[in-house]
């Protein structure tokens, strides 16, 4: 056991030369855009930033379920050539209701609404009312499970917004049943950001109603949407949507060939090019509304079919707006809108006081470890503070390998572990020291006293690992901040003391031959 090859030797050495090298990309510049220069990111109340705290508008997810699922029920029963009246929706009791044309109709109403397609099991029930109305009623437990799939769908296409504006290392968390907090550390002005991600940029493709008047009452199925640069002027677009925007697989900014003016770009995939094909063919010479949130961004005429799936998107764009709109297309549209409930900024100078303070603590507690190793141990405590200055640098470099964020709890989880890291040294010291005091050889302590301390040590670091993965698998923020640095710290730790610390201490012993041992 206390017997190291050159061949163990070397490795232990290379491990710390490596974790040594890794650590150097956070104190130099990348001097190569093509060399991998991992660094470890500031967290936000070390950087600076902004924090945002959003909520899903539920409301909404409801309303838009309730008015797919009237114009279901419409398209069920004229295809089965029933009729209905009074067809509404009751937001307060989620459910869609109608008369029947005539109560004789009633029986042939409900076989028909059951065979809609209900996306999950149970989702709606049909049933008849005592006045004579039918009633097809969303279920509580299949909102709630689509509230819960609109949140984490949100969370996703937050994500993929973000990512696009080039924010480094964002953090985008969950937070109760409807609410999703955004960290973002070194952005300082959130604007475009918040506009990006209040816009839900649920883009569908409506067939105008050449008859409606713009200035009346919309028939049944259609319904009137402003233009987006002209809020005065309406379109009578039909509710059913030809093509879904969620069909799209590319979006980019462009420049219109005719009018020199930005365009969009847009590419669908098979199932939109065939939809987006068909609906064209049918409808030569008539208007096809593009409609963004409820907005109609333009309505061209169909001037032929339109079979490769591909588009062009114009308008009175500027060149940021086109980017952006592209952006949020490529991104996919959000379930529901996002509203702004809290909105913070942490300032440089703050996170330059938190890196400052954290620096001078993990200093000062650093000298005070070495200090009384040192003091109480002689040249094996020197032993033990080189090794703790390694899993210092080891942690560093894991952190670097993994681009991890380090936030002040992370600072404070470089300080506890390092105070683990000595209680391990302190443990194997002492036990040399009693095997010493028994009258052992100096081979023979330092054998017995690694022994007996190797198994307490793996033990206790084993459990205490165990607790800090789980912080860091179910915790949240500042929470698994802390826990990844322990976890890292207790890795390093095992290494540095059970195979740095032992090769230290065997190799002076090959070279000295001491009779005596200094602990």
């Amino acid at each position: 056991m206390m017997y190291y090859s050159r061949m163990k030797t070397a490795s232990v050495l290379g491990v710390c030369l490596l974790g040594l090298l890794l650590c150097l990309p956070n104190l130099l510049a990348a001097p190569s855009k093509n060399l991998p220069w991992r660094q470890i990111h500031l967290g936000l109340d070390l950087r600076g930033g902004s924090y945002l705290l959003m909520q899903v508008d539920m409301p909404t997810i409801t309303r838009e379920r309730l008015e797919a699922l009237t114009d279901g029920v419409r398209q069920q029963l004229l295809g089965a050539g029933l009729g209905y009246r009074n067809l509404a929706t009751d937001a307060g009791s989620r459910s869609v209701t109608f008369t029947p044309r005539v109560p004789s109709e009633r029986d042939r109403d409900l076989a028909s609404l059951g065979k809609l397609p209900q996306a999950s099991p149970g989702e709606f029930t049909v049933a008849a009312r005592p006045d004579g109305s039918i009633a097809v009623a969303l279920s509580e437990a299949a909102m709630r499970e689509r509230a819960q799939d609109a949140v984490t769908q949100s969370i996703e296409i937050v994500r993929r917004r973000i990512d696009a504006t080039g924010a480094v290392d964002p953090e985008i968390t969950r937070q109760g049943s409807d609410r999703i907090v955004i960290q973002l550390p070194g952005v300082t002005d959130p604007q475009r950001v918040k506009q990006l991600l209040g816009t839900t940029a649920k883009m569908t493709f409506h067939l105008v109603d050449p008859t409606a008047n713009p200035n009346g009452l919309p028939p049944p199925g259609v319904e009137m949407l402003p233009m987006a640069d002209n809020a005065a002027q309406r379109v009578a677009v039909i509710r059913h949507a030809e093509v879904d925007g969620a069909d799209l697989t590319n979006a980019s900014p462009g420049q219109d060939t005719q009018t020199g003016g930005w365009s969009i770009n847009f590419t669908f995939n098979s199932v939109g090019a065939r939809r987006f094909g068909d609906a064209t063919r049918a409808n030569v010479g008539h208007q096809l509304a593009i409609v963004l949130d409820n907005k109609v961004i333009s309505a061209p005429v169909i001037q032929s079919v339109i079979a490769g799936g591909q588009g062009q998107i114009t308008g009175s764009f500027t060149a940021q707006q086109a980017t952006d709109l592209a952006l949020l297309l490529r991104a996919g549209a959000l379930p529901a809108p996002l509203a702004v409930i809290e909105e913070r900024s942490v300032g440089p100078s703050l996170g330059a006081d938190s890196i400052r303070a954290g620096a001078i603590s993990l200093a000062v507690g650093f000298v005070l470890v070495i200090a009384f190793m040192g003091l109480f141990y002689g040249l094996f405590g020197w032993y033990a503070n080189m090794c703790l200055i390694a899993n210092l640098v080891l942690m560093l470099a894991i952190l670097s390998l993994f681009q991890a964020t380090l936030t002040l709890p992370g600072m404070a989880g470089m300080l506890l572990t390092l105070g683990m890291a000595v209680d391990a040294n302190i443990l194997i010291n002492e036990r040399i020291r009693e095997e010493v005091k028994r009258g052992r050889t100096p081979l023979n302590a330092l054998q017995t006293g690694f022994q007996r301390a190797t198994s307490t040590i793996v033990d206790s670091n084993a459990t205490a690992l165990l607790a800090h993965v789980m912080l860091f698998v179910f915790g949240t923020g500042p929470v698994r901040g802390f826990a990844l640095t322990i976890t890292i710290g207790i890795v390093t730790t095992l290494f540095t003391t059970l195979l740095l610390s032992r090769m230290l201490m065997v190799r002076w012993y090959a070279v000295t031959r001491p009779a005596l041992l200094p602990v």
